[in-house]
């Protein structure tokens, strides 16, 4: 099985992005997590992308906040899938970040989740690999369909409650 790199601008990132590799171990899915910044240590970052796929990762999820430019800095080294997480900052609300991580220049792609989106990014690497992984796919399955009943057995309690 592939792994997924989880890569931080900075190491207070982690609450949020400890989301993501407690996603990915739910899934039984193997990630590396680093802390590489596109500004602080460019070099490392770049070096880290280009050899992604070579060191056996399926793709790559970058959290950063602010100036965000983490994400667009791992995809331009790299033909890997990546995903960008916006972090949430106490500035601008992590708005800054939505925008430099999600407005990258054509042939450039960064798949973008919500502010402080870890989990779906997580599921989102889980779906990519699901793609050629038909065990991943039947676990996202039972996931989802774990997921609606919840739902549903709420709305029973609720309409049980509350209509007449």
């Amino acid at each position: 099985m592939k792994k997924v790199a989880i890569i931080m601008g900075s190491d207070s990132d982690l609450p949020v992005v400890a989301k993501a590799a407690d996603t990915l171990k739910e899934f039984g899915v193997p990630y590396e997590l680093h802390i590489y910044s596109a500004h602080r240590t460019p070099v490392e970052a770049k070096e880290f992308s280009e050899s992604a796929r070579e060191n056996g990762f399926g793709c790559i999820i970058a959290a950063a906040g602010m100036a965000a430019h983490l994400a667009g800095a791992i995809a331009a080294n790299t033909t890997l899938p990546v995903i960008g997480i916006p972090m949430k900052s106490k500035y601008l609300d992590g708005i800054d970040a939505l925008l430099s991580t999600v407005q990258m220049p054509s042939g450039i792609p960064v798949a973008t989740v919500a502010i402080d989106g870890a989990v779906n990014a997580a599921l989102l690497s889980v779906e990519i690999l699901a793609v050629t992984d038909d065990d991943l796919a039947k676990k996202l399955k039972a996931k989802r369909d774990a997921d609606t009943k919840k739902v549903l057995e709420k709305n029973a309690a609720a309409e049980a409650q509350y209509n007449f």
